[in-house]
């Protein structure tokens, strides 16, 4: 997905339609669309090839499209759990493991980079009704994409904004949320992570919309990916106009949220109302 919004943008940019771009590597307007959503894998010389249709000549830039090509090769961890994801969600999954900075909005729950295994299971749970060994694996693949941020060799940042409501919601029961308000706690003090809540004394926000994530490459140079989940599918978004609209409703959000060094006390007061 990553490769394929490049080259999408890309070829925009030359304003070729798919038909040409298909043509040109010796493929076809549904080829290009596969490829431009990350729908099927890349070879490196149609990328090679679409890169000096497109006028790409930069030799740092087209390594690093080759580099991504070449990865987009190598199965991921997340493949090991097959139907346990939806298709949609595998692609989101992908695209985080290469941030190296996310920022995220959440209003319903405490985002899943943050959840303890019970309060995940507590969430997943109350979905769809789903067999256990699902609800096992999907739990296992949660815990598993913390580690990009707990692993400090990945250099990874997470910024997470919760709306106060998400961590006030009961979720699983006392216990389940006092280890949950207890593990946010603990996470916030780290040094690569952090957390802000929204009180609801702020009222009407940027946010009204709902939750969202924003993923940044800045090692590869790339633009930034908005990622928005829906009940049945996910939408990814990068274009400059959208990605500048959440990145304002973000930065809107962290003056209005209380401030970092308050988060520690405002969760012990959370544990404390539990009693």
């Amino acid at each position: 997905m990553l490769l394929g919004s490049e080259l999408r943008k890309y070829r925009e940019a030359r304003g070729l339609t798919r038909g040409e771009a298909g043509h040109y590597i010796r493929g076809s307007e549904s080829k290009i669309s596969r490829m431009e959503l990350g729908r099927v894998g890349f070879k490196v010389r149609d990328v090679e090839d679409l890169l000096k249709l497109y006028g790409v000549t930069d030799k740092d830039r087209v390594q690093t499209m080759v580099k991504l090509a070449r990865d987009s090769k190598k199965p991921g961890w997340w493949q090991e759990y097959g139907d346990a994801l939806p298709n949609w969600f595998q692609v989101y999954v992908g695209l985080e493991e290469a941030a190296t900075r996310i920022r995220v909005y959440e209003a319903q729950f405490v985002p899943g980079m943050l959840q303890t295994e019970d309060y995940a299971r507590a969430v997943i749970s109350a979905g769809r009704p789903i067999s256990e060994e699902l609800l096992e694996d999907r739990v296992a693949v949660r815990m598993r994409r913390q580690r990009h941020i707990e692993d400090d060799a990945t250099g990874c940042k997470l910024w997470a904004i919760i709306d106060e409501a998400a961590v006030r919601r009961p979720v699983g029961g006392p216990d389940v949320m006092r280890g949950q308000l207890e593990r946010l706690i603990k996470l916030s003090e780290r040094r690569n992570i952090t957390v802000q809540i929204v009180p609801f004394s702020v009222g009407a926000h940027a946010a009204e919309a709902g939750s969202f994530t924003i993923l940044r490459y800045p090692d590869f140079g790339l633009s930034d990916i908005i990622y928005l989940e829906q009940l049945t599918g996910s939408m990814c978004l990068d274009r400059r106009s959208e990605i500048d609209a959440y990145t304002m409703a973000m930065e809107r959000l962290s003056v209005i949220a209380e401030q970092p060094s308050n988060t520690k006390d405002i969760l012990k007061g959370m544990i404390d109302d539990l009693e």
